[in-house]
């Protein structure tokens, strides 16, 4: 296999602008292995076959909020298809949107204050975020999930721009 060939469904790559060919691609290729994982980890925190208490709908709805408060726009339409292709509708569209709170339903209002500040601010998540979370009804295994998914986005947005200013360099 050429070492400068990415797979055509690396998100990474493609919202990075990694173009064919070019050194950028060849190291990420030579990183297949990262490439990868990274693909089984968008898959588990987004799609798994067991979603549990967040629905494949409010993954992708959450990943586009998220890429939203980052500015990573590119990054927000990809999941943006992932909310349409979930089917979500309604309040769990919503959830895409920085300027939805929850808007009285408490479950989803504590979703979206802990996805914003452990994405704006994570340095300011103390354990009463989590006991806020259970309060609203998710369970342990729901904050977890929770918690897996922005820290995921975040690994991805930080990949996406670190390969965006290789680029520019390269």
């Amino acid at each position: 296999m050429d070492a400068s060939v990415l797979p055509e469904d690396d998100v990474i790559a493609r919202l990075a602008g990694v173009a064919p060919g070019g050194a950028v691609a060849a190291a990420l290729a030579g990183r297949a292995d990262i490439l990868a994982m990274t693909r089984e980890a968008a898959a588990a925190s987004l799609t798994p076959q067991e979603p549990g208490g967040l629905s494949h709908g409010e993954r992708a709805a959450l990943a586009v909020r998220i890429a939203r408060l980052h500015r990573e726009d590119d990054l927000a339409a990809h999941y943006a298809e992932l909310v349409a292709r979930a089917g979500a509708t309604g309040a769990t569209a919503a959830l895409a949107d920085p300027a939805f709170k929850g808007e009285g339903d408490t479950r989803l209002a504590a979703l979206l204050a802990y996805a914003d500040l452990v994405t704006l601010a994570p340095k300011d998540a103390v354990a009463g975020d989590i006991e806020k979370l259970k309060a609203a009804g998710l369970g342990d295994a729901d904050v977890v999930r929770l918690a897996e998914l922005v820290a995921f986005l975040a690994y991805q947005i930080r990949v996406v721009k670190g390969l965006k200013l290789m680029q520019a360099t390269a």
